[in-house]
């Protein structure tokens, strides 16, 4: 099964109000894999569904990491990119819009790629609020709603 959301659905997911737990700090204490670091940390929903945050890093280039939002609907266990924060390590191209460029940018899902049967965050944008993994991270809890288990004070650095 695919999963296929539409632009307001992937907006209502984006700014739902997401509490962080407060062992929040774990996402920093990344393990060793096959040239990177990684850490996954699951948020469960009401209905069943779940929230995924993941953080790559890199262990050579500390330009090429990842903090993804992910998404997976009740009964299923395939995880839809909803935001994905990436570091200036590689040229990305618009498909649709066919234009290029080489800096930190944001992947945002969108129901258009969707739609051609490219990625679902294959449109990316460059972004100028973060420049290393940590203020990725404080970007990405901001824009993507998220809150302190024991605060509203969403920044953590």
């Amino acid at each position: 099964m695919t999963i296929a959301l539409d632009d307001n659905e992937i907006l209502r997911l984006i700014q739902e109000r997401k509490v962080l737990p407060k062992e929040y700090k774990e996402l920093f204490r990344m393990k060793e894999k096959k040239g990177h670091k990684e850490r996954e940390m699951i948020l469960k929903r009401d209905d069943g569904s779940l929230f995924k945050i993941i953080v790559r890093h890199n262990v050579i280039n500390v330009l090429d990491f990842s903090v993804i939002l992910g998404y997976t609907p009740p009964r299923s266990n395939q995880i839809f990119r909803l935001r994905r924060y990436n570091g200036k390590s590689h040229q990305h191209t618009n498909r649709i819009e066919k234009g290029s460029f080489y800096d930190f940018h944001i992947h945002m899902a969108t129901q258009r790629y969707q739609e051609v049967g490219l990625k679902e965050d294959g449109y990316a944008q460059i972004a100028n609020t973060f420049s290393d993994i940590y203020t990725a991270i404080d970007s990405f809890i901001k824009d993507c709603n998220f809150v302190l288990a024991d605060s509203n004070q969403p920044k953590l650095f």
